[in-house]
């Protein structure tokens, strides 16, 4: 694919204003949820084959959150399309003041491996929404799912409008070379520095939304039972290949043997004696990531998993113990089934610990003092989270979703995608002839008193 050529095909197409209506952006919409709907068995197939995702899992965590979000996008989008109205400062009356939302016009999704539908569908919805122009690269880490993903687009569009630009490095490269308006990448922090850099050439804007180590704080009066559920089923989802996904417990050191004993309970409920041989539990994406996981643990202290199957691909649930801020496994984002747990006495020594480290994109917290919820909420920097529970703050359209400071910039999902993909005027709009005459020439003590009254 000539990816210039498809950038200048988007860019005439946009100029033309067909994008701009409530009613296109509506058509669009809805041809999009036909296709993936005619198209959902094969996404399905895509999904186990590139990461072995049950077609629960899969309709769960991707396919359900899609029709979801074009849902609530379609209930809202005229309201957003609004003008939205403000007063007007005493020095700008008589005047009707309000801003609109514009497309940024042809934009650029950059999507990951780990949920490559889900993450390849809700940017392209928000940009649709916002009347743009879009090119998808999924990643090619996932070929089955990218070539639904090509699959679904061009039933639903043609490749003027919104079109799928599968390949590896040399199509991402040559594609931040060309001229967008607005770029949304999802995945890593170093290639996430290397769009942003691409991005600066011409001057495009951008969302990145990047990982990091995200902390899950497990306080003594919680309830244990519960928080180790819920852990377990946030951790471990996707066989822990999940941006938002604890990637290390902080547990109070009096509650540590009981919270570590029901952690064991629910890995064992959840995914039975030998999750390697579990037909619907995920494998890790490739050779490479499955070799790097269990790199991180090995020679450390394994309270229960450990095992992988190289054959599979997939790697046990694993809880680790004895864990350092110095261990290979505290030095990089896990993205993978592997939980360390350390602990404290202090929780103020937790806060310090966090706050000093890069800002994560997710915080969750297990407690049953609101006082002390309210504390971490709004004294420690992180792009989202819970109390007394994991992940699901994501799957919320009313809410966006987003990172701060290196994990990330900018929010989506639900209005927050439509705003992420347009620009907002201001506008200031004078009908009437009659005005203050204080801001023209001359200037006279008179009006500079007048002036100070006013501002």
């Amino acid at each position: 694919m000539d990816m210039e050529e498809l950038v200048k095909k988007q860019r005439a197409f946009y100029r033309t204003g067909r994008t701009l209506s409530y009613e296109f952006r509506m058509h669009m919409l809805n041809r999009l949820e036909r296709a993936v709907r005619l198209h959902e068995e094969s996404v399905q197939t895509a999904l186990k084959k590139d990461l072995a995702k049950s077609s629960f899992e899969g309709y769960m965590t991707e396919i359900g959150m899609v029709y979801s979000e074009i849902s609530y996008v379609r209930s809202h989008l005229k309201a957003w399309m609004r003008p939205q109205p403000h007063l007007p400062a005493l020095g700008q009356l008589p005047a009707r003041c309000f801003s609109v939302r514009e497309p940024y016009g042809v934009t650029l999704v950059m999507a990951p491996w780990n949920y490559p539908f889900m993450l390849s569908m809700e940017p392209l919805i928000g940009a649709i929404a916002g009347g743009n122009c879009c090119v998808v690269k999924p990643s090619a880490y996932a070929p089955a799912v990218s070539a639904a993903i090509r699959l679904v687009v061009e039933e639903a569009f043609p490749e003027y409008y919104a079109a799928v630009a599968e390949g590896g490095r040399a199509e991402n490269t040559a594609l931040l070379e060309q001229k967008f308006d607005y770029i949304f990448f999802t995945g890593g922090v170093s290639v996430g520095k290397l769009v942003m850099e691409k991005a600066a050439q011409h001057l495009t804007p951008v969302t990145l939304e990047l990982g990091g180590k995200s902390p899950c704080i497990v306080e003594k009066s919680a309830n244990l039972n519960i928080a180790a559920k819920r852990i377990v089923f946030g951790k471990f989802l996707n066989s822990g290949q999940t941006c938002v996904a604890p990637d290390y417990v902080y547990v109070e050191e009096c509650v540590r043997e009981r919270f570590l004993s029901y952690l064991k309970k629910w890995i064992h409920k959840m995914y039975g004696d030998n999750a390697q041989k579990c037909g619907d539990y995920p494998k890790m994406i490739n050779r490479k990531h499955f070799d790097r996981v269990l790199g991180l643990i090995r020679d450390e202290h394994i309270v229960c998993g450990g095992q992988g199957d190289g054959e599979t691909l997939k790697i046990a649930p694993t809880v680790l113990t004895k864990i350092t801020w110095d261990s290979p496994v505290m030095q990089e984002e896990i993205f993978g089934p592997v939980l360390p747990v350390l602990s404290f006495t202090d929780i103020r020594e937790v806060k310090r610990e966090i706050i000093s480290r890069p800002k994560p994109l997710a915080l969750y917290l297990f407690t049953s003092d609101r006082a002390l919820a309210g504390d971490i909420i709004h004294s420690v920097p992180f792009g989202g989270g819970c109390v007394n529970d994991t992940i699901i703050h994501l799957a919320a359209s009313a809410m966006g979703f987003g990172g701060v400071g290196e994990s990330g910039m900018g929010s989506y999902h639900g209005r927050k995608s439509f705003e992420t993909f347009t620009h907002e005027k201001s506008i200031v709009a004078k009908f009437c002839p009659l005005e203050p005459p204080v801001r023209y020439r001359p200037y006279t003590p008179f009006k500079e008193w007048i002036l100070k009254k006013i501002l």
